[in-house]
C-alpha cells in the first residue's frame, strides 16, 4: 500500500518515533512480560489482577509499536537544513504570518507526527501549512480554517543552519 502524500518527519522527530519504540520493545515489554510470568505462576488467571492487567497492557504495548513501526516504515525525513531554497516556504521552515488584525504569530511546518501547537509546530498536512506552501516573503495566503477563511502575509521565512 502507498502513502498518498508522503509522511514527511524531520530528524528529530524520527529520532523520537525511534526512541520511543526502543523503549516500548526494550524496557516496557520486557518489564510486563516479566509480570505476567509471574503473575501466570501463582495460580487461577481468571482472578488474577497482574495477570489480567499485564496481558491488557502487552496488547496495548504490541498495537503501539506496531503504529510506531508503520509510521517509521512510511515516514521520509527530511532535513530542513539542506533546504536549497530559503526564499520559500517548504517543510521544515519557521514562518512568521501576520493576519488582518496585525495578530502576529510565528510556525514552524513539522511532520504531522510532531505537530505540538503550544510551541508553534504545525503539521505538513494542516490547512495554514497548506496554505503557506510555496510562499515568499509578503504574499499573502488565504487559510481556511473551522471558524472560517481569515488571511495571513507572510513576514518572515527562515530554516535552521
Amino acid at each position: 500500500m502507498t502513502v498518498p502524500h508522503p509522511n514527511y518527519i524531520t530528524p528529530e522527530g524520527f529520532a523520537k518515533l525511534r526512541a520511543e519504540y526502543d523503549h516500548l520493545l526494550g524496557v516496557e515489554r520486557p518489564r510486563i512480560v516479566e509480570v505476567v510470568s509471574w503473575a501466570a505462576g501463582n495460580g487461577d488467571r481468571s482472578e488474577n489482577g497482574d495477570y489480567l492487567y499485564g496481558r491488557k497492557r502487552m496488547r496495548e504495548i504490541d498495537g503501539q509499536l506496531k503504529r510506531l513501526s508503520k509510521k517509521m516504515k512510511d515516514a521520509k525525513v527530511v532535513d530542513p537544513r539542506q533546504q536549497p531554497d530559503r526564499s520559500r516556504v517548504y517543510f521544515g521552515a519557521t514562518v512568521t504570518i501576520v493576519d488582518e488584525d496585525d495578530a502576529s504569530r510565528t510556525l514552524t511546518i513539522v511532520g504531522n507526527d510532531e505537530t505540538d501547537v503550544d510551541a508553534g509546530r504545525i503539521g505538513w498536512g494542516s490547512p495554514i501549512a497548506r496554505a503557506l506552501r510555496g510562499a515568499t516573503v509578503g504574499d499573502l495566503r488565504r487559510v481556511r480554517l473551522p471558524a472560517g477563511e481569515k488571511d495571513y502575509e507572510v513576514m518572515a521565512i527562515a530554516y535552521p543552519d
